[in-house]
């Protein structure tokens, strides 16, 4: 059998039209509607210890070289006049809440693809309304009611939207029709194409490939002989190709577990510790899946079947210590018939893509350590390798 070409195998989904909008330097901004003499001046949000790295950054102190993931040390031998902040992530997390529920009562598709970030699918709305100008007035909407600066790309995929998006900031907007493109990616850096890390990118600067109009002429087996798979990808997004969908955003979209004891009982130590080994394994799997929740719920169900559930909004996060007092709290509340229990269970949910780096705000290197540690083993032995003191009766 003849083999088809790998360029002709990959083609966009005709006349989509995705919307990209990006809060800018967010967790910055968000500081600033309540500290105004923040404005104009070099930010830098991290963990204050001697491990932690920056979380975000303004844009006056990108100008001194500083920028996300950097060390906090390294970031203050080059800006010490910065102000450094923390964080507070249940700000963070209430402010982004109130952006997706403006987007949730005015767009027929989104996904919230993290914190800061959300893709609309617009495709069809062109009958009926111009897609710039109705992307334009839900970003004006945003930031009358949030005071928040939004960025916004439009285009036909999810990609070339969010590349556009990266273009118009700080604080703009960038329509690239399905024409133009090829125009609009060509002369970008290829650090400029999602998903390319140092390693990645140090090897194809190393072949001479600087631009993305070099890399998107390469053949694409030999992208693949190259990154692998991750050769593919590149290529397809060098060329503009991305048929990845907008993945409908439902709070109810969640992970739980549910166990049933072999004898109905009362003993509250029992059930408690039932509640934090489902806690620790559900966190472990959240970070395992790079997500992170801002609502746990936990479920009893009596000796007679009668059946009640709590649940609790929290700040975003996938960490056992920040899950397990908000799930023992929830517990405590609910258990107030003191009859025989049957089952238990714990449910976290409004998930949203995410990576809660625990450097980024908590100063302790013996935490940070503990976590990548209790994680690496998991992930090489199993989630029952290794559970917390706690967790055990």
């Amino acid at each position: 059998m003849k083999r088809m070409p790998l360029s002709t195998k990959y083609i966009n989904d005709p006349g989509r039209t995705i919307l990209h909008l990006d809060m800018d330097t967010f967790f910055v901004s968000a500081e600033r509607l309540y500290n105004s003499k923040l404005e104009g001046k070099p930010v830098i949000i991290g963990g204050m210890g001697d491990r932690g790295v920056v979380s975000s950054c303004s844009y006056e102190a990108r100008r001194f070289g500083v920028h996300s993931a950097m060390p906090i040390r390294m970031a203050k031998m080059l800006c010490p006049e910065a102000v450094f902040i923390r964080g507070d992530m249940e700000l963070y997390t209430r402010l982004s809440r109130i952006v997706t529920q403006i987007i949730a009562e005015k767009a027929p598709l989104f996904e919230k693809a993290s914190i800061d970030e959300h893709y609309l699918d617009l495709t069809g709305m062109e009958r009926y309304f111009g897609c710039y100008k109705w992307a334009h007035e839900l970003r004006q909407t945003i930031i009358h009611h949030t005071g928040l600066p939004i960025s916004l790309g439009l285009s036909v995929n999810k990609t070339v939207a969010k590349m556009a998006t990266s273009e118009a900031k700080p604080n703009g907007e960038k329509e690239v029709p399905s024409m133009e493109v090829k125009n609009f990616l060509n002369p970008l850096p290829i650090n400029k194409i999602p998903g390319i890390g140092e390693k990645t990118y140090q090897t194809l600067r190393s072949m001479g490939i600087v631009n993305i109009e070099t890399l998107s002429t390469i053949p694409p087996d030999i992208m693949e002989t190259l990154l692998g798979k991750n050769g593919i990808i590149l290529w397809k997004r060098a060329n503009g190709i991305d048929t990845t969908p907008v993945i409908p955003y439902s709070e109810e979209k969640s992970i739980g577990h549910e166990t049933t004891f072999d004898q109905d009982t009362i003993d509250v130590n029992e059930i408690t510790n039932t509640l934090l080994r489902m806690t620790e394994r559900l966190a472990f799997e959240l970070r395992k899946k790079q997500k992170l929740t801002s609502c746990v719920a936990v479920k009893i169900r009596y000796a007679n079947f009668d059946t009640y559930s709590l649940q609790k909004q929290i700040s975003y996060t996938s960490l056992d210590h920040e899950l397990f007092p908000v799930v023992k709290n929830l517990f405590e509340k609910l258990y107030q018939r003191r009859m025989l229990i049957r089952l238990v269970g714990v449910r976290f949910s409004h998930l949203i893509n995410g990576f809660h780096q625990l450097d980024l705000f908590d100063p302790s290197p013996r935490l940070i350590d503990l976590y990548k540690a209790m994680d690496y083993i998991r992930l090489r032995y199993g989630p029952k390798a290794i559970r917390r003191g706690s967790t055990f009766g």
